[in-house]
Parts: C-alpha cells; structure tokens; sequence
C-alpha cells in the first residue's frame, strides 16, 4: 500500500480537542478467553509481576482467583487497593473501590471479569462502567473477559450451549480496548483441567462437563473468540490507516436498517443486524414504527424500550416514527439512509391487514429491487427469554 500525500489541512479546535482527550484516556487491555478455567486472571497476574519488574505502579484493584492456588500465589506482593464493602440481604459483598484506586492513582490497575454485575447499591451496575470511569480518569486497566459475555453473541452463545448468558458487556467496551490478548486452550486440555479440580470443585466439576463444558461447546466458543480477536485486530488496523493516511481498498460503507418490534424476538434480530453490520463495517440504524392507532401496554412498552436499549447500547442509530403505513415508513426511511439491507422480524400473528394488503415482510419485499432484506426466525419456545 502506497502512503497518501500529506494533508496540509489544519486541524479543527474539536479535533485538537479530541486528541488532547484521546491522549489522557486510559489505556485498556483486555484478556479474552473462550470459557472460565483457561488462565485469564493467572496470566493477568503474571504480566503485571513483570510490569512491576520494570518499575510500573501496578496495584490489584479487584481480583478473583477463584480459589486456585497456582493463581493466588501469583499475586505475591502486588499492592491491593481495598475494596468497597456493600450489605446485600445481611451479606457483606465486596466490589471494586473506584475512588480508592483514583486516590492511589496507579500507572496500572488490574480489575478482573469485567462484566460482574456489581452489588444492589454500588455506583454503577456493571463493572465495565467502573471501568470507563477509570480510563476517562487517564488510569490503565487490564481486565478479563469470556466471549460468551459478549452481548452481540448472547443469541449464538444460547443457542449452541442451551445456556443464556445473562452477564453482558456491549461490544464497544471491546472496541475500546487499545490490546485484546487472547488465552487461548485446546478443548480436551480444559476439559482435563476441570475434572482434575483445577477450574470447580469437585461436584461443580462433574456439572460443568455435563453441560457447559461440553467439548463441541468449547470449540465453538473457541473459534468466537479467534474471530471476535481477529475483528478487534481489523478494527485497529483500519484506525492506524485512518490516522496515518494510507490508502487502502476503502469501499462504499453498507448501511444496516433493523426493524424494531415490542416482540420478544426483537433483541435477537437486533443481535444478528449488529453482528452484520460489524462483519461489514458497516453502520447499524435501528427504526420503530408506530401506528397512530396503536396503544401499548405495558409489557409491550417494557419490551420495546428493552430492545431499544440494546439497540443504544450497541452503537446503533436508534429511530421513532409515527406512521400508518408500517412498511411505507420502513421504505422511506430506508431510502433516506441509503440503506444496503433491512432485517426484519418474522410475523407470529398476521392481522387482518396483513391478510387484505400482505404482511409487511412481503410489502418489503415486493418494494426492493436494490436492497438485501433478511427475515430473522422467531426463537424456539425452549429459550426462557425468546431473545
């Protein structure tokens, strides 16, 4: 690739501004493992020892070592920041102090599964919102994650384990992220390490390998995490070139619209229009449309605003429109987006409308000629969400 000629354009005050940002941000590092036991948090520990080595102020700012050993000894005299004590139904639970590692203003903090839930309480719900907070601050972390956390692959994951996921991180805290190091173990190894006891006791052993710890669902959860690694490495790629203005194969970016729904089905089709539109590179809008007619209820209202919050919560350019004609207003704003492909929801209960005019897939349908649609099923009756 030939580098393009230097720009002699002056750079604006709101891009000075955003680099002067971008440089007091925190660095993230993330440690992405295709299922518990693989080495995460030890490898973590490890890394920070040598870190330490070379004179960074690396302290531990949460760390589970889940009782194992070989993990515990490696924290050896790695500064701990106390944490944040919380009553939970007369339990006291413990989760990371945001403020007392501000406080200590470390060059590094290691703060470990970075989608725990924290305590009823606490600051923020999640820990990768503590996370952020530290980074905006200008403090490095490093953190732990299993693919299945993912929320874009919260659907997948179901599907092939038979178990929902209901720990999630966006996938922009990823995207985030300035290095993703993968710890990668074959299957049958980690398979090993849980029936000798080195990943769950011994009865929650036997469990594991009965069910999440099958070898197929490991594979598959492996191969997540090379890819969700290799789209990570893409995306940074492609920031480099950005940044340092070399030409590449640059085409025309698609445009995803995801119809939105108050079905159950409506965070799946959102998932799969995500997970389309970052394979392409390509930018996600999500629309509603809503009848004038149309009053809903609260459990639909409940079940929209859910899926409408997925849908923020991955990045997506979220759209409400008041409209009689469903799939003209679909059409519409397609055009208006330049849209390359509509994901829509298959239709559970046709209406009288449907019946007469067609449903609105098949207006969809029979309206484009230059535009991709894809139809995403409803979820089996089996999945406790049907998202």
């Amino acid at each position: 690739m030939a580098a393009s000629p230097p720009s002699y354009k002056k750079p604006t005050p709101d891009e000075i501004l955003e680099r002067l940002q971008q440089l007091r941000r925190g660095r993230l590092k993330i440690y992405l493992g295709a299922a518990p036991g693989v080495g995460k948090t030890y490898t973590m520990l490890a890394d920070a020892q040598e870190q330490r080595a070379r004179g960074v102020d690396v302290v531990i700012g949460m760390v589970d070592c889940h009782d194992r050993p070989a993990t515990e000894a490696m924290i050896g005299e790695l500064p701990i920041v106390p944490t944040t004590s919380v009553e939970y139904h007369g339990l006291q639970l413990h989760e990371l102090d945001v403020d007392a590692v501000l406080a200590r203003d470390p060059d590094l903090v290691l703060v470990d599964e970075l989608a725990h839930t924290n305590a009823a309480g606490s600051t923020h719900i999640k820990r990768y919102e503590d996370v952020l907070d530290l980074l905006a601050a200008g403090v490095n972390v490093w953190s732990t994650l299993n693919v299945q956390h993912l929320e874009s692959l919260n659907d997948t994951v179901y599907e092939i384990t038979r178990v929902r996921v209901k720990e999630t991180v966006p996938d922009s805290v990823l995207d985030r992220a300035s290095e993703v190091r993968l710890i990668d173990l074959d299957p049958d190894a980690l398979i090993e390490r849980v029936k000798d006891g080195r990943v769950y006791r011994q009865a929650e052993a036997e469990r594991a390998i009965k069910g999440f710890f099958r070898r197929g669902n490991l594979t598959a959860l492996r191969e997540m995490a090379l890819r969700a690694l290799a789209e990570a490495t893409d995306r940074r790629l492609e920031d480099y070139m950005s940044e340092h203005q070399i030409s590449g194969p640059w085409g025309a970016r698609d445009r995803i619209l995801a119809c939105a729904s108050t079905s159950p089905n409506g965070q799946r089709l959102i998932r799969r229009a995500y997970r389309t539109a970052k394979r392409l590179r390509g930018s996600l809008y999500v629309l509603y449309v809503q009848r004038p007619t149309d009053r809903l209820d609260e459990s639909g209202a409940n079940s929209l605003q859910r899926n409408l919050d997925l849908a923020t919560r991955l990045g997506a350019h979220v759209e409400r429109v008041v409209s009689a004609d469903t799939a003209g207003a679909i059409m519409e704003f397609a055009r208006s987006i330049r849209a390359t492909q509509i994901v829509l929801g298959e239709s559970l209960r046709p209406t009288w409308r449907d019946r007469v005019r067609g449903s609105i897939v098949e207006r969809v349908l029979r309206a484009t000629h230059d535009v991709d649609v894809l139809v995403v099923a409803s979820p089996k009756k089996d999945d406790p969400k049907g998202a």
